[in-house]
C-alpha cells in the first residue's frame, strides 16, 4: 500500500450507523488488515462512537453531513478512499462525488441508481480524471457480481470474434428499508432517468470501430437456462457494457442480456404484476409514501434472515465455435455479501497495485482481476460450470 502524508485516514465509511453502512464497518473491523488506517463518518458522533465500542474497533471518528459542504470536502481531503452507503443517492449522494472529486480521493458505493451514476458522469467525471480520483459506483450486489462475473466469462472466450453473453440471476433474500426508499425513488424518476441517459450518450458519442450493446432480451422459457426469464430493468447490463466499451478484450463486437430466471410461468407472471404495482404506486406522493411505510429506513432483514440468503448468476458466453457456461454465487445479496463486496473494493483501492485509471470508471475497469481475487478469498465463488469445445 502506498500512504500518501496528507491523508490521515485509508478508508472512511460514510453513514456508518445505518443498516448497510454498520454490517461495511463491521465486514472491515473483522477483515482489515493491520495497519489500515480507517474512519467511521456521519452526522451523529454519539452513534459512530457506540458502533465504534459495540465493534471493538480503533477506527476514528469524522463528523460529516451531506447538507454541509465543508464537512464533506474535510472528510474527501482526509480520507484515500471514502465509501457512502447513504441513499438514495439521487437524493443525497452528490455533493460527497463532488467532494471526493474536487480533492483526487477515490469514492466507492451501492448505488443501483442508473440516472445518478449518469449524472455524476456528467457533472463530475471530467474533474476526477483531473485530480485522479476513482469514481466507483455500483460496488454491491448491483453490479460487482455480474460486471466482474462478466469480464470472468469474456477471459475464457477468444478475443477476436463477437461475443454474445447472456446473465440469469437467482437470489433469495429479504430487503431493507434503503433498498426499498431507493427502489421506488426510481419508479418515480424514470422520466428523468431516461434524460439523463440520452445526455450522457449524446456527450460521449461513440469511440472506434468496436460495437458494444445491451440488448433487453425476451421474456419466455430459455431452453439454454433451462428456465422461464424476465428481462431484469437494474443497472447492471449498462455497468457491463460500460467495461465492455472501455475494455478490447471484450471483443469487436459485444453484447450483454441479462434476466431473472425463475422455475415457472406463474413465478414470472406474479413477479411481473408485482413490478408493475410497486411502479403504479411509486407515481404518486400519497401512494409512494404507503409504499415506504411498509419497510422504514434504517430497518433490515435479521442476522438469521440474511444468514438464509443466497445468490447465483449463470452466464453463457458465445464466440466463434466457443461456448462457455460460468457462475458467480454467493450469500446473503443484498447485505451480507455486498458489505462484503463494498469493503472489499475499497480495501482492493487501497492496497492493490492496479492499473492507471481515473474518472468515473467501473469494478471491472478499476480492479478487474484483483477484485475477484479478493472476493473469492472472502468465499463468493466463480467458477466455469461447462466450456465447449
Amino acid at each position: 500500500m502506498t500512504t500518501s502524508p496528507q491523508r490521515d485516514v485509508d478508508i472512511a465509511v460514510f453513514g456508518a450507523t445505518g443498516f448497510t453502512g454498520a454490517l461495511t464497518a463491521e465486514y472491515l473491523a473483522a477483515h482489515a488488515p493491520a495497519g489500515l488506517r480507517w474512519a467511521l463518518a456521519g452526522r451523529n458522533r454519539v452513534k459512530l462512537a457506540a458502533l465504534r465500542d459495540r465493534l471493538g474497533a480503533t477506527a476514528e471518528i469524522i463528523e460529516a453531513d451531506v447538507g454541509d459542504a465543508d464537512s464533506l470536502r474535510r472528510l474527501a481531503e482526509a480520507s484515500r478512499v471514502v465509501v457512502t452507503t447513504v441513499g438514495p443517492y439521487v437524493k443525497y449522494g452528490e455533493p460527497l462525488v463532488a467532494a471526493c472529486a474536487a480533492a483526487g480521493t477515490d469514492y466507492v458505493d451501492l448505488t443501483g441508481e442508473p440516472e445518478f451514476i449518469d449524472l455524476m458522469y456528467l457533472r463530475h467525471h471530467a474533474t476526477a480524471q483531473r485530480t485522479g480520483a476513482r469514481l466507483v459506483h455500483a460496488c454491491g450486489f448491483d453490479s460487482v457480481p455480474h460486471d466482474l462475473g462478466a469480464m470472468f466469462t469474456v477471459e475464457q472466450l477468444p478475443p477476436d470474434h463477437p461475443i454474445r453473453l447472456r446473465g440469469y440471476v437467482t437470489a433469495g433474500g429479504t430487503i431493507s428499508g434503503g433498498t426499498l426508499e431507493s427502489a421506488v425513488t426510481a419508479f418515480a424518476r424514470m422520466r428523468q432517468t431516461a434524460a439523463a441517459h440520452r445526455e450522457r450518450q449524446r456527450r460521449q458519442g461513440r469511440d472506434g470501430p468496436r460495437r458494444v450493446r445491451a440488448v433487453a432480451g425476451r421474456p419466455g422459457y430459455d431452453a439454454d437456462a433451462g428456465a422461464w426469464v424476465l428481462p431484469l430493468p437494474t443497472v447492471d447490463p449498462q455497468i457491463v457494457a460500460r467495461s465492455a466499451q472501455a475494455l478490447d478484450r471484450y471483443g469487436p463486437d459485444f453484447s450483454y442480456s441479462h434476466f431473472v430466471a425463475l422455475k415457472s410461468p406463474l413465478a414470472a407472471a406474479g413477479l411481473t404484476a408485482a413490478v408493475a404495482g410497486t411502479f403504479a404506486l411509486a407515481q404518486l406522493p400519497p401512494t409512494r409514501n404507503l409504499l415506504l411505510r411498509l419497510r422504514p429506513a434504517g430497518t433490515g432483514p435479521t442476522p438469521a434472515q440474511r444468514e438464509k440468503g443466497w445468490f447465483r448468476v449463470r452466464f453463457i458466453g458465445d464466440s466463434g465455435d466457443r461456448r462457455v457456461v460460468t457462475e458467480v454465487a454467493g450469500g446473503d445479496p443484498g447485505y451480507g455479501e455486498t458489505a462484503k463486496m463494498l469493503a472489499e473494493s475499497a480495501l482492493c483501492l487501497a492496497y492493490d497495485p492496479l492499473s492507471a485509471t481515473a474518472g468515473q470508471v467501473t469494478t471491472a475497469v478499476a480492479m478487474g482481476d484483483a477484485l475477484r481475487v479478493r472476493l473469492e478469498r472472502a468465499g463468493i465463488t466463480f467458477r466455469v460450470v461447462s466450456a465447449n469445445p
